[in-house]
């Protein structure tokens, strides 16, 4: 069983940065995948970014790439969402999640996603 607790959300301008951090906890944490996927308001819940369990391998939706910058810290247990330039189409709640292993993270489904926080809203103004 693994947990995870997201932080960081708020409020932010257009054009501003926001990080998130997840915190992991249980199990093998450090052996998963971490990522996190996005739900818009009235939308479904869409794939953000990925980082494999050592930190070589990284996957963006295309919607956030070269703006979103996913990384870990594996001392710590956690993963870090970088958030610049900020859309207000960016507006949506964060969800961390967990893969046990890479090959189920590049479905960038959810069924390809074991493990799920309670998510952190970001709210950007125009």
């Amino acid at each position: 069983q693994v947990q995870l607790v997201e932080s960081g959300g708020g409020f932010v301008q257009a054009g501003g940065s926001l990080r998130l951090s997840c915190a992991a906890s249980g199990g093998t944490s450090s052996t998963y995948t971490l990522g996190w996927f996005r739900q818009a308001p009235g939308k479904e819940r869409d794939f953000v970014s990925a980082i494999s369990s050592s930190g070589r391998n990284t996957l963006y939706a295309d919607s956030v790439k070269g703006r979103f910058t996913i990384s870990r810290d594996n001392a710590k247990n956690t993963v870090y969402l970088q958030m610049n330039s900020l859309k207000p189409e960016d507006t949506a709640v964060y969800y961390c999640t967990a893969s046990s292993t890479w090959f189920l993270a590049t479905l960038v489904e959810e069924y390809g996603v074991e493990y799920w926080g309670e998510g952190t809203l970001v709210t950007v103004s125009s």
